[in-house]
């Protein structure tokens, strides 16, 4: 807000306007037009922000100052989609570092920040995405990253599917020259598997959510901490004595549960695998099906990554003033749809805040119209994303330089060796040393001395 006031006080013009991005001409100060942001003005600020991301992300770093001589991606051009925010440029300049050519759009209308966007195409990068994207808007900018002359993608990396999907459904002769896909989110996972079961899936994908890097760091301690995050900037509310139902006992319900838990509150979970609900009973919550709770819990929280998780039913049965928002990736898991009828009223508190009102007074608080809490409503841990990027990283690198033949048009994990690899390059910070095997003990166990040390399908699930 203090960016608009200065320029305001500068030029007289209000430049937090309801004017949309696409309809302004705006250029960097090297005269490129090539991309679409909030405001270019503001790409100092998002400078001071990557800057201070940088420091928390030692692995892509180090890939960076690896790579000085070789550049292990030269010749790649990689079109992206996923979250735009500090943690995220990190990676976009680490790819360029590494000799790839970037276009990027962002995964979701409402997690983009966009001092950093600006940031970016300061930078060069081709970049369109701003905060609060109509649903035209976020496909609009997916096809100018895609559809560009005298520019193809040889590379995708998506979170969430919908890169993939649109050029599947607008440009499917594209994938004749792209080696490979690289998906983040279950739900992008979740498609790609689809794909490849119908025989649809023509080139080969990387499934980096069930890495266990992905998993353990990102999915679990991630949530643990940014699900307080969000819920606090939004609401405002006290943890301790809340009864809250977290539908979901996945890693990203694992997290929030230990962290609302540890807060005080009275967590219940929901869960349809009968591996994870023993999980959950066993870290002492209760399980129980949706229905018995609605009408006594004060939030709702949602993280399946499936649809129609919280119904309309569930959504008249609550109390008043219950919470009700979403950790999983997809905007699907919440019936937000439903709400959308005359008879109900919707008042716009703050900020990814709506209270949604029925004709006898009750409301229910809305947060972020059903999307991602944490990248919608606040911020998330940079070092634990340094390791998700990182992930991202090397699968870019594994797939654009495999030797034909090694994928096939399938979906892969990414091999174990690279998980611990990974894992490895973040242990300085923590001043961290590792035992190393004998030869006596790596015999013994059958392990060569410097991995793997699981086999690829270890998932290290709790």
């Amino acid at each position: 807000h203090l960016i608009y006031l200065a320029d305001y006080l500068k030029t007289g013009k209000n430049t937090n306007s309801r004017t949309s991005p696409r309809d302004k001409q705006q250029k960097n100060s090297k005269g490129s037009s090539d991309f679409c942001v909030k405001n270019i003005k503001q790409a100092e600020f998002g400078r001071r922000e990557i800057e201070i991301a940088e420091q928390e992300m030692p692995a892509l770093m180090a890939l960076r100052k690896r790579a000085q001589g070789e550049k292990p991606l030269a010749g790649a051009k990689i079109v992206g989609c996923t979250h735009i925010t500090a943690q995220t440029a990190v990676l976009m300049e680490t790819l360029g570092a590494l000799g790839a050519q970037c276009r990027w759009a962002a995964c979701n209308i409402y997690s983009t920040l966009n001092e950093v966007a600006a940031a970016l195409a300061e930078s060069g990068f081709p970049v369109f995405a701003w905060k609060g994207e109509s649903e035209d808007d976020f496909w609009w900018c997916i096809d100018r990253c895609v559809n560009v002359e005298g520019w193809q993608p040889n590379m995708i990396l998506d979170d969430g599917g919908d890169l993939t999907h649109w050029i599947y459904k607008k440009y499917p002769n594209m994938f004749k020259k792209i080696k490979g896909i690289v998906e983040e989110s279950v739900t992008g996972v979740h498609r790609l598997y689809q794909l490849s079961k119908a025989g649809k899936l023509c080139v080969p994908a990387m499934n980096v959510n069930d890495s266990v890097t992905k998993q353990k760091f990102d999915n679990l301690y991630c949530c643990r901490e940014s699900i307080l995050d969000g819920l606090k900037r939004t609401t405002d509310m006290m943890f301790g004595g809340k009864q809250v139902v977290v539908c979901g006992y996945g890693e990203v319900g694992k997290g929030c549960c230990a962290a609302l838990k540890a807060m005080g509150s009275i967590v219940y979970v929901t869960e349809i695998d009968p591996i994870c609900a023993l999980q959950a009973c066993m870290d002492g919550f209760r399980l129980v099906k949706l229905n018995e709770v609605i009408r006594q819990v004060d939030i709702v929280i949602t993280c399946t990554g499936n649809k129609n998780v919280v119904t309309r039913e569930h959504l008249d049965r609550m109390k008043n003033s219950c919470i009700v928002c979403n950790m999983g990736h997809s905007n699907t898991e919440i019936d937000v749809a439903s709400l959308r009828t005359p008879e109900l009223t919707w008042e716009r508190v703050r900020s990814q805040v709506d209270h949604v009102i029925w004709p006898d007074g009750k409301r229910i608080v809305l947060l972020a119209e059903g999307r991602l809490l944490n990248l919608s409503c606040s911020t998330v841990p940079t070092f634990v994303l340094s390791i998700t990027a990182t992930t991202q990283a090397l699968a870019l690198i594994e797939l654009y330089n495999a030797p034909e033949g090694r994928y096939k048009q399938d979906v892969y994990l990414l091999p174990k060796k690279m998980d611990e690899y990974v894992a490895s390059l973040h242990l300085p910070t923590f001043d961290a040393h590792l035992t190393e095997l004998t030869d006596e003990q790596a015999k013994y166990l059958g392990l060569n001395k410097n991995g793997p040390f699981k086999p690829n399908y270890y998932r290290c699930w709790f």
